[in-house]
């Protein structure tokens, strides 16, 4: 079976974790689909390209979440989760992925 490529696991985190949260009403639920993601795509980036390109990639991935709540306001929700999980598959991709 082959590997799903962490920037498609990551991406998958961030649209995942805020649908689930929206479509259940219960954040905390889409915390832990946010979270599940971001230690398995932490884990293959720390295979494909180091431990320090997976902090870097971690830190960004935190750094998407948070940065979406500020951007929803400008342009909406959806847009601000689906724009940070794009930059943030690019980034994995250009990091580990390609490399793997």
């Amino acid at each position: 079976m082959a590997k799903v490529p962490a920037a498609v696991v990551a991406a998958g985190g961030l649209v995942g974790g805020y649908g689930v949260a929206r479509w259940t009403k219960k954040r905390q639920l889409g915390g832990v689909v946010l979270a599940g993601a971001g230690a398995v795509a932490a884990r293959q980036w720390k295979q494909q390209a180091g431990g320090k390109a997976a902090g870097a990639l971690t830190a960004a991935y935190v750094a998407a979440f948070a940065g979406s709540h500020p951007l929803a306001k400008k342009v909406g929700a959806w847009p601000a989760v689906l724009g940070v999980a794009g930059a943030v598959a690019l980034a994995s991709w250009a990091v580990a992925d390609r490399h793997a």
